[in-house]
Order: C-alpha cells, then sequence, then structure tokens
C-alpha cells in the first residue's frame, strides 16, 4: 500500500467535507492527488479498472466548490482518496493520499475509518496494507489506529529500492 504523509487526528478547519464513493467524472481530480503524492503514481487506466472491480472500492473525501455558484455545485474539490479490496474477510487498502494543501489535518485517518468500517460492515475480520518502512507520519497512523507490523516486504518499492512494512488490524 503507497501512503504520502497521511493526516493526524484534526478535522481540517471550517471545510464542509463529505466522504463518498469515487465515480469516473471524479477521474481528472484523483489524479491530480495522485501525481502530487507520489513520485511514482498510478495510472488513469489502473485508477479506471479499480472502478470496475466488484471487490474494489474508492473513497474520496471531498468539499463542495462554490456553494453560492450554482454551476460549480456539483463538482467537488478531492482533497484525498483510499483504495482497498474486500475479499472474503479481509480488507486490503492498496493506497491512500492525501492533497499535499490538506495533509495533516485528519484527511487520511478519516478516509481509513471509514474503509475499516465499511469492511466491518461487510463481514471483514482483519485490514492489511504495506507502507514504505520510511513513511513515518503513516506508520504513526496506522499505529495510532491499532494496526501492528507483521513484517517485511524486502524492495516492495521497486523503483526506489525501499521495503515495505506489512500491517494487519484484527477487526
Amino acid at each position: 500500500m503507497r501512503a504520502e504523509q497521511p493526516g493526524s487526528s484534526q478535522e481540517p478547519a471550517s471545510l464542509p467535507l463529505e466522504i463518498r464513493r469515487m465515480q469516473l467524472p471524479d477521474l481528472e481530480e484523483v489524479m491530480a492527488v495522485e501525481r502530487l503524492a507520489f513520485k511514482h503514481p498510478w495510472s488513469t487506466e489502473l485508477f479506471r479498472r479499480e472502478l470496475l472491480h466488484d471487490w474494489s472500492t474508492v473513497l474520496l473525501c471531498a468539499r463542495p466548490r462554490g456553494r453560492a455558484e450554482p454551476d460549480a455545485e456539483a463538482t467537488p474539490e478531492v482533497l484525498g482518496f483510499v483504495i482497498f479490496w474486500l475479499v472474503h474477510d479481509e480488507v486490503h487498502v492498496l493506497n491512500l493520499a492525501c492533497h499535499p494543501s490538506v495533509r495533516r489535518r485528519g484527511i487520511a485517518r478519516r478516509l481509513l475509518v471509514e474503509a475499516i468500517e465499511q469492511g466491518r460492515r461487510g463481514g471483514a475480520s482483519l485490514v492489511t496494507l504495506e507502507v514504505r518502512r520510511s513513511n513515518f507520519p503513516a506508520l504513526a497512523l496506522y499505529r495510532d489506529l491499532g494496526f501492528r507490523a507483521v513484517g517485511i516486504r524486502p524492495n516492495y518499492y521497486v523503483d526506489e529500492g525501499e521495503d515495505a512494512v506489512v500491517m494487519i488490524l484484527d477487526l
């Protein structure tokens, strides 16, 4: 799993936020966040495929734009997203990212908590993810939510030659 600088427990001040499933019209904004968050971003095609799989969910944290402007109200601003699979009794988190302007303000925590809750409601008993060994903010967030490290995947992030920490959360 990839996570770039997820948020702390602080909520973004005065932002009306919604968490909802990603739709195809959101793709451009999601890709903008992905490209800002990662040195080696997922492709647009990978995101499109995730929208087609029954076992895959992409949740967005967004805020409505220009509530006073009738045309802009339909287009939210994507602040972050999480991609997870629910397969049998396991949630596997594949990707989690926040726009750099709202990092460390609770967006990642809120998305991950919602993914966990949806998994729990779907019958999951376990949540798994991989995180860069060097991503200390993400590691701290996951530990704070009750995840524990259970192993290392050597050279998991091939482009940088970095190991991943495998973490699980029992539900």
